[in-house]
């Protein structure tokens, strides 16, 4: 490989031999990149050709370069010391960085390079995920390793301590790569708030499209500029000049919401305000609350990084996708799934029908023993001097040799004590029979001989398993399920052994999870009884009972212990003596795992059988010197060797240090994973380097094994000169549908396959379809192998169900007959018999993924993934790929371990193009790619990756990555086709005819009737509320009306009726003595919530003017909440400001200035302080219509809406309110609401006034600091009656939710509570309401007390639950015909049901009806649509500036298209149903219930379904404990998802693949962003409901501060 100018294969050997060892340092991780650059760059200086010493080369996409670092990534580095160039070029042709090398291939790796440059031409930017910097500090490396010189550091030093997020912009890197300019991240944009200033920067090219790169690119770069700049022309990137947009440009409230942090002050914010009835444009495109791109000035740069990226995310996924989406209609009932239409173009098997394979027949020795014990019992007595077993210490020298007498004489004391010394004389513990774990280090192999062969001498069943580390060890509870399976009870081991493993503080062994007890019994020599002379063990012949127990984990990480019947272990001795040819005396070295699978078999099983005597290379030698096994091979002159792949390759790595050793002697190298097809390119490696040392090619001999089907196939040591079996060449896409076509054409997508040899002697072979009754394959098919012999296992024990179905199977014809008595094993490996009965094997059963109806194997996704130059990304090639099913498939996810040093750039490179290289090989989309810390993911004993273990974490959300890509969007293909809504050619009057001929009930409902009032006094009384307080201060002057209490629960000011209507006298006075506030003219009422507001309403009442409350500025929080207070004063164009000395103060402030123009307030009148004074005359109304008040609330969308509220409907509202509460003067009620708008403020100000009853007021704003103080109020004045928001409702539920016992002690009660109504604008919160009921009951709340009220801006109360309506009601509608508009009743718990709870009784007076939004026809009851209310309290209309009648028309004076065209109705813009009910009402009416099911302005409109974000909200927030709150919205049609994090910002990750499986799974929608924030982000209003268009507007002007978003692919 060229290294620019130097030739490295004409390097002198040995600078070439240190450069190797470097590569290996690097990939072992023992060495840093820099570290590594700078040795390298040293060894190769003085052979570099000075050629560019004096300037930097042009920055090019190396043309030279065939490694792909540069395919995809553009050069980014801005430094151009030589070294960092090299960088680019130095890989040689490994696919680094990989300890497992089991999946190495050139020619998959040239394949894969190949699919990558393709895909380069037509590449797309990814959105790469914007991080906060601050949360990843994955290891000390990050802190300890300056800057890698290849990535310029300017940016390090650029965007210091001030900001607390630093990344690449899309920008950037998509600009430099079309420039191929070097200057780096051009902006690392950082999402400050704008209070802090930004550090002064180094100079830098801000805009790519000015600065000309440095040197044009060479003209025949293999990229070509011009392509990649058309490919962004389409991309509508806008570079960013400034970083961030002045706070000028943000708007103020903008600028307000970055400060607006602390949930502490709730804050009404209005997001891109537009008030209704402003001028006719601003107003049309603020109803308009889709996707529209009216942003500009309103807050939301043009250009924001946000939008940038979602632009880029929206060109990706314009790509279509492969499978085209068939025609499909979709009906209610229909399953929701897009059924794929099968492809005509699919393979299908052409072959006749298999035949079963015959092994040749297993010979009859005469001197084989009867049994194993017997053989080891003779070469004991006659061989003992002759070596059994050789154990290596560390180092790999020779620790110690077992002779055969030895093995001998220890097992019989063994089985000697097991069977007489472990109990009292009468009561042994263990019988023949019992099972006995053997807990053995791989460093022991001769502690385990002993204890494997005293467990068959004593005729108990040995079940070998793997020393436990801890309690946490990946798969524990696993083995203790085979344990508990197999009914083990004791435990053997060594002395070392047991003081390794862990203990409690007590000394005693630790209790492992899920185990059984377990009795520890040490096995060293020294505890050993030695048998009396007479003593013999019994050596039966061998019979079908177990002699031992396999462990095996199946895919699902289940673990069970496969059975071998003492038959059976012999008879697969005798067929691996036969096969492998082995003869007594000969030497074998061992690398494998000795308690289980080949390592068991020939290593500890058949190698006593023909006194061999076995070397045993543990795990730990291998790590320490790859290269011992070859050295004992050479010094012992074996003739056997027993390997995996990973071993010849560790071997060939570092084969170098040796250079006199011999494998002539070998005449067997079993490579015991030869049945992975990726086997075959170790082995040729292996040979390659191996033969100039006399390794012969014939005496390579891959095998395919199984722990159910022990030994399947195993390749016979060849004949000198014999040709070597052929390859097989297979075409991946063929293996996909499960049949076997040689690859021609497409040679990317090819795999190379080597034959595993022939059928073991004395067996039967045949291969059955994998899924579904065991039918025979055809040919040309693949299928799983099915084994009959003697010599397999027998059942998994102790589980008689599973057992069936693996080891009793009958393979069936064509037909479904049987096609013989014998059964026969599944050995889990799928495979075909190839020319001249070789067998083939293309992968396991457990590394099967099959997606839309494709098999693919889990190893070839993780070769391709490994040759994707992983070097800088992957730590040691740790892969780990399983499936998840999410949405009725398949899904792929890719987890890596990410180098320490790994910068997110690359990881990011790397991840995009695994996805290209699979996407083109495989032909399969990937769902999710994951980078975790290097060492993190959950490890098997040997160190390999614990896959069922690393899924469950991923599932549970713990799998803590540090890096995540989701592509759904061009994985999912089975999605539903969208729903096209029918045009509207039947009018509504034929479909309501159609509604009444299927007997559908039109639906509405009505309150009872207000009735009439005779007294002409109290008609007067009533009319006006002005009259009704000077009436009742003549006629019941102290009555107490109003209590207001402190945090203390002390009651701070009281009211009676006098004192109100004086205070109130008062106030008027001041007011009519100013000049300039006239009569009529609206008055902005500034006050804490507390009796003060009161008076002053009262106050403008008797001056003639017209109060507008308006919720005070929050003091610690002026910047966030004084522009919304200035701009209720702007619209309603008070006259003037009625507040307190203190508020003033505030107003005038100069922290007020930075927020608002504080010259220009209208007139204060501070009220503390008022003269006694009484107005000359107290106004009367001419006539009921006049304009009482104005309510101001900004709604969930975001807008800011006044309503006239005449006096007509505020008496009518009041006494609505008094007959369906039964309230009057002896009467207390408590209300915990803000009394600043809807039906707080009625209750707050009017309802006592009006029905003379006592209100006790409590500030919710007091709850915080003194939670209980509602509660305990209830409980004290025994109250019947209260009134709460849901934020208090809440407050109360997670804060004392888990102290009622402590209250219960202090006296709480609130058993005399009958009715609490929580009042909201929204549906009702079920889940918080009856939580609530819950934890309260114990205080002795009534289950039946909760409930709540239902207003909108239209018309402040529709319903509320008074006391004597019928209990509110539950149902459970079905969410799939929700989306559809319909509604469809199902039975509590069925699948996608939604509980809906009744919003309360309908009020006295109050009529609603069901209409159609678009047609505006009354709707039958079974279909969702708008609520429309007709009542005498609903408001006159929008306080409109410029009198926008349209809108005043369409809201609040409209009429049904058919039906009944004279009523007047008002639309409340909130979409429900009404359900005719089983109880009866006070009329002895059955009872019709409202169901509010939320707002329509909020309403999401994807896929031609309507959606509603609570629902969602709701799902992503059961996905993991660690989100708090959640929110969503759409932009251009893209679903974002933000939810704030409880947890620690580690887990921010892990929400990412989770909320998408759960939107997926639940709503059958794809999100397209989704954004983890801190708790409090989310923007609540003082009615507790989340501001989602709010919460847009920050996300997009990038002030949001977000830990990670991801950009779902």
């Amino acid at each position: 490989m060229a290294e620019r100018g130097v030739e490295v294969s004409a390097l002198p050997a040995e600078v070439r031999e240190q450069l190797a060892e470097l590569d290996l340092e690097l990939s072992e991780g023992d060495i840093t990149q820099k570290g590594y650059e700078k040795k390298r760059a040293k060894l190769l200086a003085p052979y570099i050709i000075q050629t560019q010493s004096d300037f930097p080369p042009p920055p090019q996409f190396d043309g030279q370069d065939p490694g792909p670092s540069t395919a995809a990534a553009p050069s980014n580095a801005s430094s151009s010391s030589s070294s960092s160039r090299h960088r680019r070029t130095r890989r040689p042709h490994r696919s680094g960085g990989t300890r497992d090398e089991r999946y190495r291939s050139d020619i998959h790796t040239e394949a894969v390079q190949a699919a990558l440059a393709k895909h380069k031409e037509e590449k797309m930017a990814l959105p790469m995920p914007t991080k906060r910097r601050s949360t990843y500090v994955q290891s000390p490396i990050d802190n300890c390793t300056p800057p890698d010189s290849s990535s310029s550091s300017d940016d390090e030093g650029g965007a210091s301590a001030g900001s607390n997020e630093q990344q690449q912009s899309p920008d950037s890197w998509m600009n430099s790569s079309i420039h191929g300019s070097s200057t780096s991240s051009s902006s690392a944009s950082s999402t400050m708030s704008h209070g802090e200033s930004r550090p002064p920067q180094a100079p830098q090219p801000q805009s790519q499209h000015q600065v000309p790169p440095p040197h044009p690119p060479p003209p025949h770069s293999h990229s070509q500029p011009s392509a990649l700049a058309e490919a962004f022309a389409h991309a509508r990137i806008v570079t960013r000049t400034g970083r961030e947009p002045p706070a000028s440009a943000l708007g103020a409230d903008g600028a307000a919401q970055a400060q607006a942090r602390s949930r502490g002050s709730r804050v009404d914010l209005p997001s891109n305000v537009v008030v209704r009835g402003m001028s006719r444009g601003q107003s049309r495109s603020s109803m308009m609350e889709t996707a529209d791109v009216r942003r500009v000035g309103k807050g939301v740069p043009v250009s924001s990084r946000v939008s940038t990226k979602i632009q880029q995310l929206l060109n990706t996924l314009k790509r279509p996708k492969r499978p085209p989406l068939s025609e499909f209609f979709m009906d209610d009932q229909e399953e929701i799934v897009e059924v794929p239409r099968p492809d005509p173009n699919t393979p299908k098997p052409e072959g006749r029908q298999i035949i079963p394979v015959k092994g040749e027949p297993l010979g009859v020795v005469s001197n084989w023993p009867p049994a194993l014990q017997a053989a080891l019992a003779r070469w004991g007595a006659t061989q003992g001097k002759s070596p059994a077993l050789t154990a290596l210490d560390i180092t790999g020298k020779p620790l110690y040799t077992l002779t055969y007498g030895k093995l001998w004489s220890r097992s019989v004391k063994l089985a000697y004590t097991l069977l007489n010394k472990l109990g009292t004389k009468n009561e042994q513990i263990l019988k023949p029979g019992d099972r006995v774990a053997l807990v053995y280090p791989n460093s022991d192999p001769g502690m385990f001989w002993v204890a494997f062969y005293g467990c068959l001498l004593a005729e108990v069943i040995p079940v070998p398993i793997e020393v436990p580390l801890s309690r946490k060890d990946a798969g524990s509870s696993q083995v203790g399920f085979l344990l508990g399976s197999c009914g083990v009870g004791l435990a053997l081991t060594s002395e070392i052994c047991l003081k390794g493993l862990p203990k409690t503080p007590t000394g005693e062994i630790l209790q492992f999870k899920g185990w059984p007890r377990l009795k520890w019994v040490i096995t060293d020599s020294k505890y050993l009884t030695k048998p009396s002379k007479d003593w013999q063990p019994h050596i039966p012949t061998a019979n079908t009972d177990t002699a031992y127990i396999e462990y095996k984990a199946s895919k699902e990480g289940t673990v069970m212990g496969v059975a071998v019947s003492k038959v059976a272990m012999l008879t697969h001795c005798q067929a691996l003596t036969q096969a492998c040819n082995y003869c007594e005396g000969e030497t074998l070295v061992n690398v494998l795992d000795f308690k289980k699978d080949m390592g068991l078999w020939h290593g500890v099983l058949t190698s006593v059988m023909n006194r061999i005597h076995t070397i045993s290379v543990p795990y730990a030698v291998m790590k320490a010197c790859p290269l011992s096994w070859v050295q004992r091979v050479h010094i012992h002159k074996a003739r056997v060797a027993l390997v995996k792949c990973r071993d010849l390759h560790w071997a060939m790595m570092s084969h170098r240090e040796q250079r006199d050793i011999s494998l002539a002697s070998l005449r067997m190298l079993i490579v015991a994973d030869g049945a992975n097809p990726w086997s075959v390119s170790s082995c040729d490696a292996f040979l390659n380097v191996f033969q100039a040392h006399g390794l012969k090619p014939e005496v390579i001999c891959p095998c395919a094994t199984s722990p159910e089907a022990m030994t399947v196939a195993i390749r016979r040591p060849g004949v000198p000169g014999a040709p070597l079996p052929a390859r097989a060449i297979l075409s991946m896409t063929g293996l996909s549908h499960g049949v076997i076509r040689v690859n021609t054409e497409d040679k990317n997508s090819a795999l190379t396959v080597q034959d595993v040899g022939h059928v073991m002697p004395g067996a039967l072979m045949c291969i059955v379809k994998p899924d579904g009754p065991p039918m025979l394959c055809k040919t040309d098919e693949i299928g799983e192998i099915v084994v009959n012999s003697r010599a397999g296992g027998n059942m998994y024990y102790g589980l008689s169900g599973v057992t069936k179905n693996t080891f009793e199977v009958i393979p069936v014809n064509a037909s479904g007959a049987p096609i013989g008595e014998i059964p026969f094993v599944r050995s889990g490996l799928l495979g075909f018999v190839g020319p001249g009965s070789l067998i083939f094997v293309v992968g396991k059963n457990e590394g099967l993924l099959t997606v839309s109806g494709r098999r693919h194997n889990a190893d070839d996704l993780v070769a391709t993934a490994l040759a994707v130059e992983p070097v800088k990304t992957v730590y040691r090639g740790r892969i780990a790929v399983f499936s998840v099913t999410v949405f009725y498939d398949e899904r792929i996810v890719i987890v890596a371990e990410q180098r320490p040093d790994a910068s997110e750039e690359d990881s990011f490179q790397w991840m995009s193009r695994v996805l290209q290289a699979i996407d083109s090989i495989h032909q399969v989309g990937l769902y999710c790619l994951a980078l975790v810390p290097a060492n993190t993911l959950p490890k098997t004993p040997l160190g390999g990756i614990h896959i069922s273990e690393t899924k469950q974490l991923f599932l549970e959300g713990s799998l803590h990555p540090c890096n995540i890509l989701m592509c759904p969007h061009t994985c999912v293909t089975n999605m539903p086709k969208p729903r096209q809504k029918q045009p509207v050619g039947v009018g509504p009057a034929s479909i309501m005819v159609g509604n009444l001929v299927a007997g559908k009930r039109i639906a509405q409902a009505a309150g009872r009737d207000l009735g009439m009032i005779e007294d002409q006094d109290l008609v007067r009384k009533h009319q006006f509320l002005t009259e009704a307080l000077q009436w009742r201060a003549q006629t019941d002057p102290d009555h107490v009306l109003y209590v207001l209490l402190n945090a203390k629960g002390v009651a701070v000011c009281t009211a009676t009726c006098v004192q109100l209507h004086k205070r109130a006298e008062k106030i008027a006075a001041a007011l009519m003595e100013r000049s300039g506030i006239n009569t009529g003219e609206n008055v902005v009422l500034l006050y804490p919530p507390g009796i003060d507001l009161i008076a002053a309403f009262y106050g403008c009442l008797y001056a003639g003017c017209i109060p507008v409350t308006v919720r005070p500025p929050h003091p610690q929080n002026l910047s966030a909440t004084l522009p919304t207070v200035r701009m209720i004063i702007d619209v309603s164009k008070a006259a003037c400001i009625l507040t307190t000395q203190v508020l003033m103060k505030i107003l005038r402030s100069k922290e007020a200035a930075v927020s608002v123009n504080i010259k220009t307030w209208p007139i204060i009148i501070d009220t503390d302080d008022l003269p006694r004074k009484r107005p000359p005359t107290i106004y009367k109304p001419p006539s009921a219509e006049m304009i009482a008040y104005l309510d101001f609330s900004v709604s969930t969308t975001g807008m800011l809406t006044g309503v006239k509220i005449s006096h007509a409907a505020v008496s009518a509202l009041c006494r609505s309110i008094k007959l369906q509460c039964e309230l009057y003067s002896s009467r207390q009620i408590a209300i915990c609401l803000d009394p600043y708008c809807g039906l707080g403020f009625v209750l707050w100000c009017l309802a006592s006034v009006y029905s003379g009853h006592q209100s006790i007021l409590i500030p919710p704003l007091e709850l915080e600091s003194s939670l209980s103080l509602w509660l305990s109020t209830l409980s004290q004045y025994r109250i019947r009656d209260t009134f709460c928001s849901y934020s208090v409702m809440e407050l109360c539920t997670k804060g004392l939710g888990g102290q009622t016992e402590i209250l219960k002690t202090r006296g709480l009660n609130l058993a005399c509570v009958r009715s609490c109504v929580v009042v909201a604008e929204e549906r009702p919160r079920l889940a918080l309401t009856q939580s609530f009921s819950k934890l309260f009951k114990d205080l002795g709340l009534s289950s039946r007390a909760v409930s709540t009220a239902f207003g909108s801006r239209v018309n402040l109360a529709i319903c509320l639950q008074g006391t004597t309506g019928p209990d509110p009601s539950t149902v459970y509608v079905d969410m799939k015909s929700l989306r559809h508009d319909r509604v469809r009743l199902v039975e509590r718990g069925a699948p996608q049901s939604l509980p809906l709870m009744e919003s309360g009784t309908i009020l006295p007076g109050v009529r609603v009806i069901i209409v159609n939004p678009e047609t505006r026809g009354p709707l039958g009851d079974s279909h969702l649509g708008e609520i429309w209310v007709h009542s005498p309290h609903t408001a006159t209309g929008y306080y409109t500036i410029y009198g926008e009648e349209s809108l005043q028309a369409d809201h609040f004076n409209t009429k049904l298209s058919f039906g009944d065209p004279q009523t007047l109705w008002a639309r409340t813009g909130y979409l429900g149903f009404v359900k005719r009910t089983e109880l009866t009402d006070s009329s002895g009416d059955r009872h019709d219930a409202l169901f509010v099911v939320g707002s329509l302005d909020e309403t999401l409109e994807l896929r031609g379904l309507r959606y509603h974000p609570i629902d969602i909200e709701t799902s992503v927030c059961r996905a993991h404990r660690g989100i708090g709150e959640s929110a969503v919205f759409t932009w251009t049609n893209l679903l974002v998802v933000v939810s704030e994090l409880c947890g620690s910002e580690q887990d921010a990750l892990d929400l990412v693949p989770l909320i998408t499986n759960v939107v997926l799974e639940e709503h059958h929608l794809i999100v397209g962003v989704v954004v983890i924030v801190d708790p409090g982000v989310i923007p609540i209003n003082s009615r507790g409901e989340k501001q989602r268009m709010h919460l847009r507007d920050s996300f997009l002007a990038d002030q949001l501060d977000p830990i990670y978003v991801a950009y779902n692919m």
